[in-house]
């Protein structure tokens, strides 16, 4: 009996460890959806038309940005040092091929999620990275946006490979904060989603699913 006992006391604790260890973001349901903060882009044309679905996976969100910009975008606090590494399943259905991606003009991706740490008072002293489903670079190149360097893209997807399959990816975000940004964060204060093709005007689709944090 008493080893009996030990073994669910193990097992309890080892369950426990499992759950405290992957911090789910986003549910992708109607209710979340219409929670969630939307943010249009200053002098985009349209909003991203964003709807959800179910496949053999689960919930997932749909993007639909035609000559549109704006995001969703969850406050959430993140702790980096228990669940640095971030996942997220995703697929372009309708890429931005040919677009300069690091200028003012190509700005565009059909799919990205930004981390987001808070530096300062306001929004505009934010850092974040993010992470993109390039159209037209590799995976594991970066630079900072045309429009600010508080922000940094970082590819962790292209559709030079995986064009309309569903991709995978995984990424240490505290590594990343240190690599891209020079900066020791321990906690994040937000996770936005967004498709956007405000400066290009052209259209893309694409689809996000099981974006969570993990501690390997």
């Amino acid at each position: 009996m008493k080893i009996l006992i030990n073994i669910l006391i193990i097992t309890i604790i080892s369950f426990n460890l499992s759950i405290a260890d992957e911090l789910q973001v986003f549910d992708f349901t109607e209710t979340e959806l219409a929670e969630l903060k939307v943010r249009k882009v200053r002098g985009a044309d349209n909003k991203t038309i964003y709807t959800v679905g179910t496949n053999d996976n689960g919930n997932y969100l749909k993007s639909v940005a035609d000559n549109a910009a704006s995001g969703l975008g969850k406050e959430i606090k993140i702790d980096l040092d228990k669940t640095p590494f971030i996942n997220i399943t995703w697929k372009i259905e309708k890429d931005l091929s040919g677009i300069k991606e690091n200028t003012k003009k190509g700005h565009d991706f059909a799919a990205r999620v930004f981390v987001i740490k808070k530096t300062g008072a306001t929004p505009l002293s934010n850092r974040a990275i993010n992470y993109v489903f390039s159209s037209n670079n590799k995976v594991g190149a970066n630079f900072p946006s045309p429009y600010t360097k508080k922000s940094i893209d970082n590819v962790l997807a292209s559709t030079k490979d995986s064009l309309n399959k569903w991709v995978t990816v995984k990424a240490n975000v505290k590594d990343d904060f240190k690599r891209l940004h020079n900066l020791d964060v321990n906690e994040l204060n937000g996770v936005a989603i967004m498709s956007d093709t405000d400066n290009s005007k052209m259209k893309s689709i694409a689809y996000f699913q099981n974006i969570y944090f993990s501690s390997q």
